[in-house]
C-alpha cells in the first residue's frame, strides 16, 4: 500500500506534496482526539471503581497520540521520495537509541503493562484487604500503574511493583463478600471431656462482640449450632478440635480469634480440660551384667 502512495505521490507537484502532508497531520489528529474521548470514558469508569485519581493515566493517553503521530511522521517520510532518504538514516539512528532506552526500561514497562491489567480486571481496589503471596498483607491504599500501596497492620506502607504482583496468588478478603469464616483450632488431652470442651468453645465464641451468626433461615428451622465444633484428628499427643466461627471482616475475625485463644483457655482451666503438650517416657533398663568365670 505504501509503495502504491509512493508511486502517486512522485506525480505530484510540490504544491500537492505539501497537501498531502497537511491531510496526514490533519487525519492524524483527528484519529488522535477521538482515541483520546474514548480512552477519557473508559479511563475515568475504572478509576471511579478503583477510586483512583484518574490523572494518574494522562501518560498513557498521551503516549498513545505519541504513537499516532509517530506512524503518520513515518507515512509522510516513505511516502515522499524527496523524504525517504533522509527519514531512513533518522530511524537508523534513532533505532539504535530506542534499543538501549528500551532495554533499560524493560522493568519499568513491564510495570506499567501489569498497572493496566489491574485497572482492566480489577483483582482489587482501593480500601480492598489483600494478602499477596506469602509475606504481605493489609489494606490497599493506592493503586498506580508503575506500583501498589499497602498499609500493613504495622501501620507501614509496603510498595510493591505491579510486575510483582501479577506473578504472585492475590487472596482478596473483601471482594464481592467480606464476612470470614475463621477456623479455630485447639488440641485437648486424651483424658479431658470433649463435649464439655466444645461447650466452652460455643459459648465464649457466642459471647464475643466480634460474633457474626451467618446461618441460613433454614439452617435455624434445623437447629444448626451457629458455631459449629469438629474433631478434626487423634494426635500423638491430644485431640485437635476445630470451630468455625464466623466474622464480619478479616480485622474483626483477627481480634475475635485473639480473645477467644485467650478466654478459652481461661474456662478451660477451670474445668480441668488439659491443652496438652508433648511428652515423652523413658524406660531405662539395667542389663545384667556379664560374669567371667576363671577355669
Amino acid at each position: 500500500m505504501l509503495e502504491t502512495l509512493e508511486t502517486l505521490i512522485k506525480d505530484l507537484g510540490i504544491g500537492y506534496k505539501l497537501l498531502f502532508i497537511l491531510m496526514a497531520a490533519a487525519a492524524g489528529l483527528i484519529l488522535s482526539k477521538l482515541i483520546h474521548f474514548f480512552m477519557n470514558r473508559m479511563l475515568k469508569k475504572a478509576a471511579n471503581k478503583l477510586n483512583v485519581d484518574p490523572t494518574n493515566y494522562n501518560f498513557l493517553k498521551n503516549a498513545v497520540s505519541f504513537l499516532i503521530f509517530i506512524v503518520v511522521i513515518i507515512i509522510i517520510f516513505y511516502s515522499i521520495p524527496e523524504l525517504k532518504n533522509l527519514g531512513m538514516s533518522l530511524l537508523a539512528s534513532a533505532g539504535i537509541l530506542a534499543a538501549i532506552v528500551g532495554f533499560a526500561s524493560q522493568q519499568a514497562f513491564s510495570n506499567i503493562v501489569s498497572g493496566i491489567f489491574i485497572v482492566i480486571f480489577k483483582p482489587f481496589r482501593v480500601g480492598d484487604f489483600i494478602k499477596i503471596g506469602e509475606l504481605h498483607f493489609g489494606t490497599v491504599e493506592d493503586i498506580t500503574l508503575r506500583h501498589t500501596i499497602i498499609k500493613n497492620p504495622e501501620n507501614r506502607r509496603v510498595i510493591i511493583p505491579n510486575s510483582v504482583i501479577s506473578s504472585e496468588t492475590i487472596l482478596n478478603s473483601t471482594i464481592g463478600d467480606a464476612k470470614i469464616c475463621a477456623f479455630l483450632e485447639l488440641s485437648i488431652s486424651y483424658n479431658s471431656n470433649i463435649d464439655k470442651a466444645i461447650e466452652i468453645i460455643q459459648n465464649q465464641a457466642l459471647e464475643h462482640p466480634n460474633f457474626l451468626d451467618n446461618r441460613s433461615d433454614t439452617d435455624k428451622l434445623e437447629n444448626i449450632p451457629p458455631v459449629i465444633v469438629r474433631v478434626i484428628s487423634l494426635g500423638d499427643s491430644g485431640i485437635l478440635l476445630r470451630a468455625y466461627i464466623w466474622a464480619a471482616d478479616s480485622g474483626k475475625s483477627f481480634v475475635m480469634k485473639c480473645d477467644l485463644n485467650k478466654s478459652i483457655k481461661e474456662e478451660f482451666d477451670k474445668n480441668n480440660i488439659e491443652i496438652p503438650f508433648p511428652h515423652q517416657t523413658v524406660y531405662l533398663r539395667q542389663e545384667t551384667p556379664l560374669k567371667i568365670t576363671k577355669e
